[in-house]
């Protein structure tokens, strides 16, 4: 009986306290308490919210392959019809999604069925729909039977490649990689390529772009003769585009493609019909086409061998490392390892060094952090001593920069040109120039020193540590501003394992004990920790410990981030920059001291 459920319980009684919003909720639980779980996905799979039907789809999608061959065509297919037919547009865009999954599982009569309805949503009136059926063509084509994809598929990439939307078009062209795939050189011939060469050029630069974009995969998919005839001319076409975005993206391609060239005659495309648009793309008036271009220009040197890269490529090299543009000189730095393969770093250090002087200086701080990420691939290539003649100022130049970040990779370059160059010439060139910043009027390049102790001292080893780096550190322990001083504690918590330990018995233990009772409370927590940590260093040694020199530590200092510094509380900076920050916080708190110190 229709009112078996009682007033108030089915789906119509949200309507029947006049709320219409809420009824499709109503419904929806009401499918949920079903134990077929398709009647709400599919439901879902109709509303407006685009990721919602999204996952619903995916979860569709997961759900077929459960099925057995006879429950797929009883229960799925349907499922996939009624979408497939349905009023609002969500549903058949949805339903796009789904002939994939169930197609290869279906009865021939079924199949033909799965096809008619794709076909009918790739002519469908919304362009939406369109879309979703194009974004699935090559993915439908791929299980399907070799004669239909003849028969039906191309016409309908053909149809979708000539679209009126510019963004059904597009989608097209990415589904020409799959279809490309599954068929012959004669078949790609006579069925693809002429609707490949006409979306090469598209009256709209999304097309053409997206072209350049899929290019390599293009390549592979149409085969080396097909890529000689008709795709070098579409390239040379994309590289010298009227649009910038759309050069940009070829030259991204510019490696790849030549790459995947034939071995037989490949330096002699390169050369006649590729090279040419690449000394264009040089000097061309948008810096992200000279960016692409120079992030991927260094790998044609190991194609092209040591004579052409010395004659051709190397003056394209020095003419980008002198462009005006950061980026274009920052990318041409960061692939030098390609070049120094083939020629050696030498030929080009001379138009390094000035390249590299202004990218370290540049006023993006981002610019400055990027080049100093690539200083220890360059030391390696330059050597020892072209770096110390001509670099090693540069690294201690970024210990001292105003940005935290910047004295924080300098730090961690320190580390890794040590690795590199041997305890010697760390001994001998960096460690006595970061001892001498300990005496820096600046509280904050004395806690420089102090973070290049803590990452050169595991570098280099325990007797420049002991000799040379802890006593600068006990030192330190004396420092007027707070800051310092609880560093202080933390580095030698950090160095403690790398000393012996009569150092740690004689010389860290008294200083942490008298900074365990500084005034400042976090000065007392860090030296307390340190303590604690130095005590079971020495209880692993077998060195005897007493029970009273392990302290605990305390809890209500653990939260302790920013606070004014009393008016006894001197930082060495004067009232002006009575602000404490916690250095075992984050880059940004410690931006907000610096921000102070240099206002």
């Amino acid at each position: 009986m229709a009112g078996a459920a009682g007033p108030g319980t089915g789906p119509g009684a949200a309507r029947g306290d006049g709320d219409d919003s809420l009824y499709p909720i109503a419904v929806l639980i009401d499918e949920l308490r079903n134990e077929d779980v398709q009647p709400p996905l599919e439901s879902l799979a109709t509303v407006e919210e685009t990721v919602v039907r999204d996952k619903a789809v995916e979860s569709l999608r997961q759900i077929s392959q459960e099925h057995t061959p006879v429950a797929l065509e009883a229960h799925f297919v349907p499922l996939v019809k009624r979408l497939a037919s349905g009023d609002w547009f969500t549903s058949r865009t949805s339903a796009c999604g789904l002939f994939s999954v169930c197609y290869p599982r279906a009865s021939n009569a079924v199949k033909a069925e799965i096809r008619q309805h794709f076909r009918s949503l790739c002519s469908d009136d919304t362009p939406m729909v369109r879309r979703a059926a194009a974004s699935k063509l090559g993915e439908f084509a791929k299980v399907l039977e070799l004669d239909s994809v003849k028969s039906e598929i191309v016409p309908l990439f053909t149809n979708l490649a000539s679209d009126e939307q510019d963004s059904v078009r597009l989608l097209a062209v990415e589904a020409c990689v799959s279809i490309a795939q599954l068929l012959s050189q004669d078949d790609l011939e006579a069925l693809v390529m002429p609707t490949l060469r006409q979306a090469a050029e598209d009256k709209s630069w999304r097309v053409r772009y997206m072209v350049a974009d899929k290019f390599s995969e293009l390549q592979k998919a149409v085969g080396p003769k097909i890529t000689l005839n008709d795709l070098i001319p579409a390239f040379q076409n994309l590289l010298k585009d009227c649009e910038a975005e759309v050069r940009a993206a070829a030259a991204h391609k510019v490696k790849e493609l030549c790459e995947n060239l034939p071995t037989e005659g490949r330096e002699t495309i390169i050369m006649n019909q590729i090279l040419p648009f690449i000394k264009e793309l040089v000097s061309d008036t948008n810096q992200h086409v000279k960016s692409a271009l120079a992030s991927v220009i260094m790998g044609l040197s190991t194609i092209l061998g040591k004579e052409n890269t010395i004659e051709h490529l190397l003056p394209l090299f020095l003419a980008q490392l002198k462009d005006e543009c950061p980026e274009v000189r920052l990318n041409i730095i960061s692939n030098l390892d390609c070049v120094n393969e083939v020629i050696g770093i030498r030929q080009l250090s001379q138009s390094l060094l000035p390249a590299i002087v202004e990218l370290a200086e540049d006023a993006k701080w981002r610019v400055r952090l990027a080049i100093i990420e690539y200083m220890p691939l360059l030391a390696g290539q330059l050597g020892v001593e072209f770096f110390d003649e001509k670099l090693n100022s540069l690294c201690m130049a970024w210990l001292v920069d105003h940005v935290y970040a910047i004295r924080e990779a300098a730090t961690s370059n320190l580390m890794k040109l040590v690795q590199k160059f041997g305890t010697e010439w760390a001994q001998n060139t960096i460690v006595p120039k970061v001892l001498v910043m300990a005496n820096d009027p600046n509280y904050l390049h004395r806690m420089t020193t102090l973070f290049c102790i803590n990452a050169l001292s595991e570098a280099c080893g325990q007797e420049i540590t002991t000799k040379q780096m802890l006593p600068i550190v006990l030192k330190m322990a004396g420092d007027q501003v707070a800051n310092v001083r609880f560093n202080v504690a933390k580095s030698l918590q950090k160095i403690g394992p790398i000393l012996d330990t009569d150092a740690l018995q004689e010389e860290v233990k008294p200083v942490l004990q008298k900074l365990g009772q500084d005034e400042d409370m976090d000065v007392k927590y860090f030296a307390q920790e340190a303590i604690s940590a130095v005590a079971q260093r020495l209880t692993k040694l077998d060195f005897p410990v007493k029970d009273n020199e392990e302290p605990s530590a305390p809890g209500a200092d653990k939260n302790h981030f920013l606070r004014p510094r009393g008016p006894g509380e001197d930082t060495g900076k004067g009232p002006a920059h009575q602000l404490h920050v916690n250095t075992r916080d984050t880059p940004a708190q410690l931006e907000i001291a610096e921000l102070v110190h240099f206002s």
